[in-house]
């Protein structure tokens, strides 16, 4: 209870989670067969990179980074520098 009041309703759905682990199982079988272990580590790292880019660049969908510095331990949190 010490995140920020407009935080609690999203914290307590999985559904941001259940969604990202059923992308990351259509695109799996989309391949396939892996030929190295690597390779399903390559594939489901850039899936983590493209949904953690989604969730900064859409402001206000989910956890806003400005609301997370009042319980945050690091002084210096801020956004991410976007380049087009």
């Amino acid at each position: 209870m010490t995140f920020p009041a407009q935080h609690r309703a999203k914290l307590q759905s999985t559904n941001p989670i259940e969604r990202l682990n059923g992308e990351i199982k259509r695109r799996t079988n989309v391949i396939g067969i892996f030929p190295t272990e690597a390779a399903i580590r390559r594939l489901v790292g850039v899936i983590l990179m493209e949904q953690t880019e989604e969730w900064t660049v859409q402001r206000g969908r989910y956890l806003m980074l400005e609301t997370h510095a009042p319980v945050c331990d690091d002084v210096m949190v801020s956004l991410p520098v976007q380049r087009d």
